[in-house]
């Protein structure tokens, strides 16, 4: 019988961090039925000059929205990602009271789903492009118990929000993420932190973490993050490491050393990174309108202004002389206009070398933290993530060999957040899978034009179908809702 497709003369990267190796690939349904010697196929994929390796997988993703937005997902399947870990740095669409909002929500009011199965069954009445797994948010169990007040929980609120965190985890969540710099996050004591990790961590799940501080404070929030873990029994998975700010660059080799030091005495700890210098998120969240910090808005530029679109893609300090205003006077007037809870804002604050520092870490893995709001200028990452690694850390600067990077991207995540069956180009795995002119990769997505497609990616599988061809978006909708542990 022959198969569906047998990939020819290709050079296979199996994902394991093993050597490449030449070999023909065949899919038959889903998965893959032979690497090595492959049979015919119904149809022959001659990929001379060619890399087959397993489908990347984008780790920190705020794509809960996008999946029932935006399912064909064009942003991600280009750069050859078939599946990606939603949910991130503590905002999930699930839990969900519909008709409630929060400001920056990433499920939005019109969100009728209530948890994570009715989350998963919405994703698929689209036909998604990818694959899709989710961490359960921290500011949204927090926001639906007790909104957005300062304060601890009082005993119930405490417990509805276990029972909400227990309950996506039965239901298949891969962990539990926080946003500790987000509100209301950022109000949350480490013991609340714990007792609801702990619910993660008894069945299995993870604790993902964007640090309650990235900057001066960076040292003591690695080791919060390292307690909650011990204390919950999760396994820690610390989001977009980096040291924000001038002053604190370097600071990340003294981060990394702590982890090292925790997983020398037993602890589970990985991390991930993007590979860019500058941030993104909702600009309110960053901002003290008492104490504003000048020399952060001096870095800032808008990506998504809904009140004045004029302004995107520009940066703060070049609208503020234009204007004739402080800078002061221009956060003001971007943060108090009538939609000021909507900007996102792109911040430069990462140095060069820590970016080359974090990816040399064996257990540092890729995350895009790509925020999809079409509407602006979206950070470049949202499109180029991936093949920015393979063209220009691998190929160009030499910070990983092709394997290990190839690895970082696909078996280690898929090996840490439970997607089973996923990761590797072997015999009875699902077929997602990449073909890729590793000479040519890259990323083509700027802070000026960041809605660009990446190039050198030839093929992507999702689920043994063709979803992307030499540019051509098929449209098939092959991807899955994956629950942790479950093939």
């Amino acid at each position: 019988m022959p198969a569906d497709i047998t990939f020819r003369n290709v050079r296979v990267i199996d994902g394991s961090g093993s050597p490449a190796f030449a070999a023909d690939v065949a899919v038959e349904g889903r998965r893959i039925v032979a690497v090595g010697e492959a049979p015919g196929g119904r149809r022959e994929v001659d990929g001379r000059g060619m890399v087959l390796s397993p489908g990347f997988v984008d780790v920190h993703s705020h794509d809960d929205g996008a999946f029932v937005r935006y399912p064909g997902m064009q942003f991600k399947l280009a750069q050859g990602v078939t599946s990606e870990i939603s949910g991130n740095c503590g905002s999930s669409a699930i839990p969900n009271d519909p008709g409630r909002t929060f400001p920056n929500d990433i499920a939005g009011g019109a969100a009728e789903w209530t948890d994570l199965d009715g989350y998963f069954a919405a994703c698929m009445a689209q036909r998604p492009a990818i694959n899709n797994a989710m961490l359960v948010g921290h500011n949204r169990v927090r926001g639906l118990a007790m909104g957005y007040e300062d304060r601890a929980p009082a005993a119930a609120e405490l417990a509805r929000m276990r029972a909400d965190v227990a309950r996506a985890m039965e239901q298949g969540a891969v962990g539990f993420s926080t946003g500790l710099i987000y509100q209301p996050g950022r109000f949350a004591e480490t013991d609340e932190i714990v007792a609801l990790a702990r619910e993660a961590g008894v069945r299995g799940g993870i604790y993902a973490t964007h640090l309650r501080n990235e900057a001066d404070k960076l040292l003591e929030a690695v080791e919060e993050a390292l307690l909650i873990g011990r204390e919950s029994g999760c396994k820690v998975h610390i989001s977009h490491h980096k040291a924000a700010g001038p002053r604190n660059w370097g600071k990340v080799g003294e981060s990394l050393a702590l982890i090292d030091r925790a997983a020398a005495a037993g602890q589970d700890v990985t991390l991930d990174v993007y590979p860019y210098t500058a941030g993104s998120g909702p600009m309110w969240q960053y901002v003290n309108l008492d104490r504003i910090d000048t020399a952060w808005a001096a870095n800032v530029m808008l990506a998504t202004c809904p009140d004045h679109t004029e302004w995107e893609g520009r940066m703060l300090p070049a609208i503020a002389e234009e204007l004739g205003w402080s800078l002061d006077e221009a956060v003001r007037q971007v943060l108090t206009s009538p939609r000021g809870k909507e900007v996102l804002c792109i911040h430069f604050i990462i140095d060069e070398k820590d970016i080359e520092t974090n990816l040399r870490h064996p257990q540092m893995m890729i995350g895009s933290d790509g925020i999809p709001d079409l509407r602006g200028r979206p950070h470049p990452r949202l499109y180029g993530t991936m093949p920015r690694v393979l063209g220009e850390y691998v190929r160009e600067r030499g910070v990983l060999s092709l394997e290990e990077a190839v690895r970082r991207m696909t078996s280690l995540p898929c090996e840490r957040f439970g997607l089973a069956g996923r990761g590797l180009v072997r015999e009875g795995y699902y077929a997602d899978l990449v073909l890729f002119d590793p000479a040519m990769v890259r990323d083509t997505a700027t802070y000026e034009d960041p809605q660009q497609e990446p190039e050198g990616i030839a093929m992507v599988l999702v689920n043994g179908e063709v979803a992307l061809e030499a540019g051509r978006h098929t449209g098939v909708g092959s991807g899955r809702m994956l629950r942790y542990g479950v093939a």
